[in-house]
């Protein structure tokens, strides 16, 4: 998972994913560091802003709203159930995401550099 390194709820979001992820299937990488801006480039995407997080799962990108399900699903149940956002018509679901994505920083904060604290999180960083 490629993620902002600087964003309050992307780093958070992370973290519960350590937590939940008790078959350690993620690694990470900060969309600031060399390695997930050579991703971001790789998949077409924006490596001035990081609007998105981008997850690869069995070598397939999903970003946007798509990434957060991808990750949910697969961490087993009950987390599989995020699947059921899929309803909503993709349009809809990257305009949420974008909504968030463009005021993520205002509305849950921003730090000045990547930090991973946790032994787990620094054990599963890549690049």
């Amino acid at each position: 998972m490629v993620f902002d390194g600087v964003c309050v709820l992307c780093s958070g979001f992370v973290r519960t994913v350590v937590g939940l992820d008790r078959k350690n299937r993620f690694r990470f990488a900060a969309a600031q560091s060399p390695f997930g801006e050579a991703l971001f480039q790789r998949y077409g995407l924006r490596t001035d802003s990081y609007e998105t997080n981008l997850v690869l799962v069995g070598g397939a990108p999903f970003i946007r709203l798509d990434s957060f399900i991808a990750v949910m699903a697969e961490l087993g149940w009950p987390w599989r159930a995020a699947k059921a956002l899929l309803l909503i018509p993709r349009p809809l679901r990257d305009w949420l995401y974008e909504r968030i994505a463009k005021n993520r920083y205002a509305m849950f904060g921003r730090k000045d550099s990547c930090e991973i604290l946790s032994a787990a999180i620094r054990a599963r960083v890549i690049g």
